[in-house]
């Protein structure tokens, strides 16, 4: 039996690989992991009484594109967070969490050609895997750009020749960025959507990190968009409880674009998509609607980041990130640095080369681990200072 080759190319996915590199060896202390980022704080005190008053919805199909409801509190907290306006109706869809939506909308809206030849979809390098593997389901080649200090840790979609922007059919960018917790300000979105106009393609933002920041609240690419009067189709930002609200396994994201390009996502759906059960659609619209839980979640982040600023300020190299809840380490060797800290201290991070790829220019993520913040304060603190006398004394 044949398998398709378009997923031939695939390296492991990144936890898998690290099981491997160090599941062979005994941790050097009590494990401790920091190499997924799952978040551990406390959800919302009210989610619990709100499923029990929602559990008779499991008796009847959710659903498909979201309960109005859900779409309604979607709405309001985007034009609470950005002052835009979208319509419930034809411009929100409910998800099964992020990924599902960044790996659909490339199915649904990757053209077969463009510019007489393959489609391309740019990414930042490193980048969440999901991007690649939406571009090859899609038909399409992915064009790594590679996120470096030297471009804030954001890709630089303004290299790229115009020939390569001619064939791109879709730029994914992720603000703030895992790994990095780079934030793509207003001038940044501006030259991007530029170009996206010039050269006839999507921006899709994965903005899943959008409310764990320090000081500032990023802007958001549909923000900047309508500020500036981009075509609406051209830009779908996709958003998450599983950060803002501590809750990955509600599953609640969404998706929000022009009416004409949400119509084709609702389509493919239709078809293909799994609705968010009921009952967590019911939950979701509460969390949604309330902000108190989110102000709180932050401060515990921007506390981890103070203490983290402490133990590495003193560092050269060290790049104290504005959002998201990672610290993107510089090393010599991000896999002999994961496999050092496992046996000499129980810490799990993940190499940097496990979320980038290889490119002419390099691979970004050799010379790099990647440290989740989401464990409790005392573990964080224990884990950041196994980092500093591991690595760096």
């Amino acid at each position: 039996m044949d398998f398709p080759e378009r997923f031939s190319t695939l390296p492991e996915y990144a936890f898998p690989r690290l099981r491997a590199l160090l599941d062979s060896h005994a941790p050097g202390g009590a494990p401790l992991a920091m190499s997924i980022g799952e978040p551990q704080h406390a959800f919302p005190s009210f989610v619990s009484e709100a499923l029990a008053e929602a559990m008779p919805l499991f008796n009847k199909y959710p659903p498909n594109e979201g309960a109005p409801d859900l779409l309604a509190a979607i709405g309001d907290w985007v034009a609470g967070r950005y002052g835009v306006t979208v319509d419930p109706a034809t411009q929100i869809l409910a998800l099964n969490g992020t990924r599902e939506g960044l790996f659909a909308a490339c199915l649904a809206l990757c053209p077969d050609r463009k510019a007489g030849g393959t489609p391309r979809v740019a990414m930042p390098n490193p980048f969440y895997q999901v991007y690649a593997v939406g571009a090859k389901a899609a038909g399409a080649e992915p064009l790594f750009v590679n996120a470096t200090r030297e471009t804030g840790f954001l890709p630089d979609f303004t290299a790229l020749s115009e020939a390569e922007l001619d064939q791109t059919a879709i730029a994914y960018v992720c603000s703030p960025s895992n790994p990095q917790g780079a934030v793509a300000d207003a001038d940044y979105w501006r030259a991007l959507l530029t170009l996206a106009e010039k050269h006839d393609f999507y921006v899709f933002a994965d903005e899943c990190y959008s409310e764990v920041y320090r000081d500032t609240p990023p802007p958001g690419a549909l923000q900047i968009a309508t500020e500036m009067g981009v075509d609406p189709d051209r830009v779908v930002i996709f958003h998450s409880l599983s950060k803002r609200s501590n809750l990955p396994g509600l599953r609640s994201g969404f998706a929000a674009a022009g009416p004409r390009a949400m119509a084709e996502l609702k389509k493919l759906r239709a078809y293909a998509g799994a609705p968010l059960p009921g009952p967590l659609q019911a939950v979701a619209a509460k969390v949604w609607r309330d902000e108190a839980h989110v102000i709180e979640n932050r401060a515990l982040y921007a506390a981890k980041f103070d203490r983290a600023d402490a133990v590495f300020g003193d560092l050269p190299d060290y790049v104290s990130p504005p959002a998201g809840f990672f610290l993107w380490l510089p090393v010599p060797d991000g896999e002999a640095a994961a496999l050092k800290l496992w046996t000499e201290t129980g810490l799990r991070v993940l190499p940097g080369a496990y979320l980038s790829r290889d490119t002419d220019r390099g691979n970004p993520g050799k010379g790099f681990i990647r440290a989740a913040l989401v464990a409790p304060p005392e573990d964080v603190d224990r884990g950041l200072l196994h980092i500093r006398d591991c690595l760096y004394s």
